[in-house]
């Protein structure tokens, strides 16, 4: 992204937003899924309060484990991603 004295136009602006956006949306629904398989026999089924519990604690943390890197990834992709990696020329499968 080419910035005007430091400053970042609009576009520049906006696409960071929608980056944002779908960084946390995926991240959210991906976390979701992972709790869900993890979690949801506990929260399902009538398991010994143990294996409940050890689900339940194995899905949250794998969760926000996923979240905070698929966050990270997308973030970081996107950055990389707007700087050729020679500068003055184009990627190949642009």
């Amino acid at each position: 992204m080419e910035h005007t004295r430091g400053q970042r136009t609009q576009s520049e602006r906006d696409a960071i937003t929608v980056e944002i956006g779908y960084a946390l949306a995926s991240a959210v629904f991906a976390a979701a899924v992972v709790f869900g398989v993890l979690a949801g026999p506990a929260l399902l089924f009538d398991l010994p309060q143990a294996v409940e519990r050890v689900l339940l604690t194995a899905g949250t943390a794998l969760a926000t484990v996923l979240f905070l890197l698929r966050v990270i990834s997308v973030l970081v992709r996107f950055r990389q991603g707007s700087q050729p990696s020679q500068p003055g020329r184009t990627s190949p499968d642009s």
